[in-house]
């Protein structure tokens, strides 16, 4: 009973944590922080922040695709904010650590390259 309720303690600071740094990248992109709170809006949040459409979100739906789905959502999340595909490597495995990087750190978003050259 003992491993069990640490095991639910580490799960439940760990979402603590990953609410908080998304909430800190939402802020960071233009977003409200609190769309984070929110399932499935939290989804297209992300989805606008990485220009991508929203039907996407229908993706994450079918089992297998949203794997794939959402390793690109990482990817491109990664150079949104002026990352390489090796930080979006950590993101995937390490989300704890990279999250709090990408959110704590002194990363920026930098949005649609094709809004900067305007």
């Amino acid at each position: 009973m003992e491993v069990l309720n640490s095991f639910l303690m580490f799960i439940f600071i760990f979402s603590i944590w990953k609410v908080i740094m998304f909430w800190i990248i939402f802020q960071k992109a233009g977003k409200p922080g609190w769309a984070t709170l929110i399932p499935i809006y939290n989804t297209i949040v992300l989805l606008e922040i990485i220009k991508k459409p929203i039907w996407w979100i229908f993706m994450f739906l079918i089992p297998i695709v949203n794997i794939v789905y959402m390793v690109i959502v990482i990817i491109e999340l990664a150079k949104k904010f002026g990352k390489e595909s090796g930080f979006a490597i950590g993101l995937i495995f390490f989300p704890t650590i990279f999250l709090g990087i990408l959110a704590l750190g002194n990363s920026k978003y930098i949005g649609n390259e094709s809004e900067i050259a305007q």
